[in-house]
């Protein structure tokens, strides 16, 4: 990964990709912003130190670039409470000077910036390469022998790797056919055969290199999975054609198949796509434009040039702020936390809610409103709870359902306190894994429970066509849709009337009458292949619950089969 830079008191200013609007600015008090400040301050201060000094990354690159963002806005919002500037790399500073300045790069938020920056520089002599998602690393070369090896540190001074680099066989320890003095910079990388990072991500890869580098020394094992990409020669050829036909002759063969040019963003694009979803022998974050011809290197400072930038790959991970913590019950009786947050893009998707998955999580992690949490797409889909990045300094009281009155066979019918699991058991009822009732979903059986016209679970098989008009939102023709639907869940069988009732065993096949099973002991289920001492006792209960019970006596009176 190339160095990062923020407009935060330091003069140098960065496009950051991630949540591009822009954000209003909280209503806090001078001191709550103080306070709140300091927080966010003392998180990144800390990542920082984590990534440099222990080479770890509790966090994705896209989370910390939008909490650095979050900070700058807030900064902007109340200066006079901002704490003092983050110096993000205080603990990278090493005890060798780089013989080239490590840039960085800055980062284009979209295509639109994109095709600003190739029509401002003119659309030629233009090149693409992967962004290899790793460490960055300066290598000195003397009359062809490797004589240094150092980290990018602040970009000037950085650690002496360069017994770290001996061990690492993809590092050449020597160059044939070089000039008298070559420096490379390019990317430690951990290998990964095969690598899709449309499909894969980042793998954990960049920190996995860091860590194995951090150590005190290289394990054979761990040198051997990283690999090297060169992606500047800052003492050679000044244009790209004799440029890569430098790096071919040293050996360097992959960085020069990974180094294309381009004359259109149509080629950009293309090259991003290629290198996004098919196979790479590395994880990739983004696609690096630059231009052939670039100063000379002994006037790069440690800054972003003009003439390179990076158009990074969707983020795969979001920073977002909590609004709510919700609690749903479901049919179960399982009570999950679910967090409504402020609504953030991750890839093609729009994340509002978020499931912590367990009241027991929640407790663990202390979410309240105002807290920063991290999301990520769980196979590429689902949202999914990663992480709390921070806490909000003031802390909201939540209050959650008391799990005690809830269990698998409480709630049938929509009693105080009772709402959220008698609705989920409807939607299990009429849902694919009950009755398999067309045009019924939570919305539809909320607008008949408000309407009064279900009460109980089976109150809807006595429905008229008239009544389910009344409903608001329905009409006749709905209504008579539902009537029929209705109408039509008397003939499915025993078995899969059971599932619906929420019996707890998923035999089902070639069972007799609710009376025979309804008078079964435990010993009598365990007798049944598949089922233990656990779910026996499970089958009794419900079998015997005073409720089921209730509800068989109705389908009975029906004319169920079974009943």
């Amino acid at each position: 990964m190339r160095m990062k830079w923020f407009s935060l008191g330091t003069g140098i200013v960065l496009s950051i990709a991630g949540v591009a609007h822009a954000t209003a600015c909280p209503d806090w008090s001078p001191a709550r912003a103080q306070q709140e400040l300091a927080a966010l301050h003392d998180r990144l201060d800390g990542w920082n130190h984590a990534y440099r000094v222990e080479g770890q990354s509790p966090v994705s690159d896209a989370v910390y670039d939008q909490a650095m963002q979050r900070l700058a806005a807030w900064q902007r919002c109340f200066p006079a409470q901002a704490p003092a500037p983050l110096a993000p790399l205080a603990d990278a500073s090493g005890r060798i000077r780089s013989p080239v300045a490590q840039t960085g790069l800055a980062k284009l938020p979209d295509v639109a910036a994109v095709e600003a920056w190739m029509h401002a520089h003119g659309d030629h002599d233009l090149w693409v390469q992967p962004k290899a998602d790793g460490v960055a690393v300066t290598l000195l070369y003397v009359d062809g022998q490797l004589r240094q090896a150092s980290s990018r540190g602040d970009g000037l001074h950085g650690s002496d790797w360069t017994r770290l680099a001996q061990a690492i066989e993809a590092i050449p320890k020597r160059l044939p056919h070089a000039p008298a003095r070559v420096v490379l910079q390019g990317e430690l990388y951990w290998r990964l055969p095969g690598h899709v990072q449309a499909d894969d991500g980042g793998a954990n890869a960049r920190s996995t290199v860091a860590g194995a580098l951090a150590r005190d020394a290289l394990d054979a094992d761990s040198a051997a999975q990283i690999g090297l990409f060169v992606w500047d020669w800052p003492s050679g050829p000044a244009d790209m054609p004799a440029w890569l036909a430098g790096l071919a002759a040293m050996g360097l063969a992959d960085s020069v198949a990974y180094t294309q040019p381009v004359t259109t963003l149509d080629e950009v694009k293309r090259w991003r796509e290629q290198w996004y979803r098919h196979a790479m022998p590395f994880a990739a974050d983004g696609t690096v434009l630059r231009q052939g011809h670039r100063p000379p290197a002994s006037s790069w400072p440690a800054a972003p040039p003009d003439w390179a930038v990076a158009w990074k790959y969707p983020a795969a991970s979001a920073l977002a702020e909590v609004r709510a913590v919700d609690f749903t019950v479901g049919r179960s009786g399982r009570i999950t936390p679910v967090l409504e947050l402020e609504p953030v893009q991750l890839d093609d998707h729009r994340v509002q809610r978020v499931s912590v998955g367990s009241l027991r999580r929640w407790r663990e992690l202390d979410i309240r409103p105002g807290d920063q949490v991290e999301v990520v797409l769980a196979g590429l889909t689902i949202p999914r709870l990663q992480s709390v990045a921070w806490r909000t300094q003031q802390r909201a009281v939540v209050t959650p359902p008391d799990p005690a009155p809830h269990d698998a066979l409480s709630c049938w019918s929509p009693t105080p306190g009772c709402e959220q699991q008698f609705r989920a058991r409807l939607v299990w009822l009429g849902g694919r894994q009950g009755l398999q009732l067309d045009g019924l979903g939570a919305d539809t059986w909320q607008a008949l429970i408000d309407a009064g016209q279900v009460r109980h679970l089976l109150d809807w098989m006595d429905l008229t066509p008239e009544q389910l008009a009344s409903v608001p939102g329905l009409g006749a023709s709905r209504a008579a849709t539902l009537a029929r639907s209705f109408a039509g869940a008397r003939d499915r069988p025993f078995a899969r009337w059971l599932q619906a009732l929420g019996v707890p065993s998923s035999v089902t096949a070639g069972l007799p009458d609710w009376a025979t099973l309804s008078a079964r002991g435990a010993s009598d289920w365990q007798a049944l292949e598949g089922i233990g001492a656990g779910r026996a006792n499970q089958l009794v209960a419900f079998f015997g619950c005073r409720e089921v019970r209730a509800q068989a006596a109705r389908l009975h009176a029906a004319g169920v089969s079974g009943f």
